[in-house]
């Protein structure tokens, strides 16, 4: 795979909410252009045109879900883009709309228990964000398309 995006969102100053921007900025690999960012933008959309596959990571309440997941992401244009931010759908549906094409995607969803302002992950994040690497190398080494 030659052009791969990975995108980590979520707010780093929000303890586990920041799963995302920190497996962002773990990733290394020379094919993969990896974005650490608050939020999704609009903006986005022209760095997902050029890419052969793009990998959202986000961090959901333990409640949801204990596990790491990875889930097939497809264009929703039913989602409307509100403001500033989107979700993965809807800015895949954006792409689409702006430039004919959009990669096929993957959601990371790394589970976390505590959403308190802080810079730092508990425990149980720190267990997801490995494990997330370890799914997201999987990914990237098998092109799951």
């Amino acid at each position: 795979m030659s052009n791969v995006v990975a995108i980590g969102y979520g707010n780093d100053l929000r303890s586990d909410d920041g799963i995302g921007q920190r497996v962002a900025h773990a990733l290394d690999f020379n094919n993969v252009k990896s974005l650490a960012v608050h939020q999704l933008t609009p903006e986005l959309a022209d760095t997902l045109a050029s890419a052969d596959l793009a990998i959202f990571i986000d961090a959901c309440v333990a409640s949801e879900s204990t596990e790491v997941q990875v889930k097939p992401l497809s264009p929703e244009f039913s989602n409307v883009i509100a403001g500033h931010t989107a979700d993965p759908r809807s800015l895949l549906a954006l792409t689409q709309a702006l430039y004919g094409y959009c990669p096929p995607a993957w959601w990371v969803i790394v589970p976390g228990e505590n959403f308190a302002i802080g810079d730092r992950l508990s425990e149980f994040a720190e267990t997801g964000v490995a494990i997330a690497l370890e799914k997201i190398t999987q990914i990237i080494n098998q092109d799951y398309r």
